[in-house]
């Protein structure tokens, strides 16, 4: 790669392969491909086999066409909304309007489909080129200059008016395109290494908590303290501002371990709600509305309402509770005790009967130990994963105008 530091030719990027050195100029993506309408079809078009597959807006999935939600039609289906291979899928119409935009490439495995009319295909002779294009900070700013003002949509006519800066060079563009295929390539592996990492720790787990009859105890003895937590009145600023008590929420609730968190209450917002301190190495649970979520806090916090803090009794190891409690037994037991209403709410006075297989403390240091093991593997690829999306980021802020 050559930087171009010097180079006073303003439409060239910052980064590039060395042997290219010619202006890039701005082209609509009308001028270099059309954009193509998807399918409309009827409820009763719909069958269970045997039909055609349409791709709607939930079947792409991180850049690629996932099968784990599929439609099919009986119907007749003009040539032109059939899939081929490199054709690029872009969801133009959506109740989320983040997911406006989204887009994969059509593999050869993908070809002969159809696809919804709230989604539209791409099609050029240049689409391996013009797939990362769709990709940076320039085409998401065009998406959302186009939105619709009703409605979350970009129509045919809007994504054809889309511009870029393109090489004229066929060869620069065909170079380009590898490096982001190949880029792209790995970070479909990578993922894949996780979903396996992430299926055999969840098989490990149900195989456990399934096929050996450890003593069962009800919930309620499991724990020293427990409780759901609370949320200062937003409209009091003097809860909240310059606050230092770890407020956790939600979307905190990612990873295995708390070690970090972006919200803080201050000392009078703890007094003035029901949030309490949850001490260090407690299971933090999602009990209401996203039920289920389940970490390990490594320093003390204090959480909104729908959020248990679990504070385990000293015979228990929390790492054996964190993954007794993302087992699907349990989750099909919190299903049994939850309340429907505006919320729906697992409450602590009925997970407190349900009874769990608790083994003597030296087996639940043992599957601790071969779990947490998988778990550590598991964070050091999804590391490892974050570093290569990390790197595409920067290849595209960079080798793009």
């Amino acid at each position: 790669m050559a930087a171009n530091k010097n180079n006073k030719a303003l439409n060239v990027p910052h980064l590039r392969f060395p042997e290219f050195t010619g202006e890039w100029y701005k082209h609509s993506l009308g001028e270099i491909g059309e954009t193509i309408v998807g399918l409309t079809y009827k409820p009763s078009d719909v069958v269970e086999n045997n039909g055609i597959i349409v791709f709607r807006s939930s079947n792409i999935k991180d850049g690629a066409i996932d099968y784990s939600d599929l439609v099919r039609v009986n119907k007749n289906i003009k040539k032109r909304i059939i899939t081929k291979e490199d054709d690029i899928l872009v969801c133009a119409r959506n109740g989320s309007q983040r997911l406006i935009g989204k887009n994969a490439i059509i593999k050869n495995k993908d070809t002969n489909n159809t696809f919804g009319a709230f989604m539209m295909a791409y099609r050029s002779k240049y689409n391996l080129f013009i797939l990362p294009l769709l990709s940076t900070k320039r085409y998401f700013s065009q998406v959302a200059e186009n939105l619709g003002a009703r409605i979350n949509q970009i129509t045919a006519s809007d994504f054809n008016r889309f511009e870029f800066y393109v090489p004229n060079d066929y060869i620069e563009r065909a170079k380009i395109a590898e490096l982001f295929r190949l880029l792209d390539e790995r970070i479909t592996v990578q993922n894949k290494i996780i979903e396996k990492l992430e299926t055999l720790i969840k098989g490990i787990v149900d195989f456990i908590f399934t096929y050996y009859k450890f003593t069962t105890i009800p919930f309620k003895d499991v724990y020293s303290c427990a409780g759901e937590g609370g949320t200062p009145a937003t409209s009091n600023p003097e809860y909240y501002k310059s606050g230092t008590i770890p407020f956790i929420k939600i979307d905190d609730l990612q990873n295995k371990y708390i070690e970090s968190n972006k919200d803080y209450i201050t000392e009078l917002g703890l007094q003035k709600s029901s949030a309490w301190i949850v001490p260090t190495n407690s299971i933090i649970y999602s009990n209401g509305a996203t039920i289920g979520k389940v970490s390990i806090n490594k320093y003390p916090v204090c959480t909104k309402q729908g959020i248990l803090g679990i504070a385990p009794k000293a015979n228990m190891n929390v790492e054996f509770l964190y993954y007794f409690m993302t087992s699907t037994m349990f989750a099909k037991a919190i299903e049994r005790v939850v309340t429907e209403g505006t919320m729906r709410t697992a409450y602590l006075k009925d997970i407190n009967h349900i009874l769990c297989p608790i083994p003597n403390s030296n087996e639940q240091n043992k599957i601790a130990k071969l779990l947490s093991a998988l778990s550590a593997k598991l964070e050091n690829e999804i590391i490892f994963q974050r570093k290569l999306q990390k790197q595409k980021e920067f290849l595209l802020s960079q080798m793009f105008i």
